[in-house]
């Protein structure tokens, strides 16, 4: 059983609770559940890329599913880039009609995109 004096420094030192922020994917807009949220280097480690922004998890898929690490580094690096390609398109049209902690396994592409 904790004393009063001893609760109060146990409050002290956790401080408040935080309110949890609500995180909006930038590639379909939609807000991203806890659980679904993934963080994608822009530009991928293995061509030096440091920054991450969080996505819904199946649209980080969708990515790494459509393009390889090099079009991903010289020309789809922003979510902006990404967001205007065809492939991107078809898919965040789709993904918007469905309930943001929806999830579904996404397989590779037979066509990678080398340099798109």
């Amino acid at each position: 059983m904790l004393g009063k004096i001893r609760k109060k420094m146990i409050a002290a030192e956790i401080g408040p609770i935080k309110q949890v922020e609500t995180v909006v994917c930038p590639i379909c807009e939609r807000v991203i559940p806890k659980p679904q949220m993934d963080a994608h280097h822009l530009i991928p480690k293995s061509k030096g890329g440091k920054s991450t922004e969080y996505l819904h998890r199946i649209c980080h898929r969708q990515i790494h599913a459509l393009f390889n690490e090099t079009a991903l580094a010289r020309k789809l690096n922003t979510a902006e880039s990404l967001k205007e390609h065809p492939d991107m398109q078809r898919f965040i049209a789709w993904v918007k009609t469905k309930p943001d902690s929806f999830y579904q396994r996404t397989s590779k592409s037979d066509r990678i995109k080398k340099s798109d």
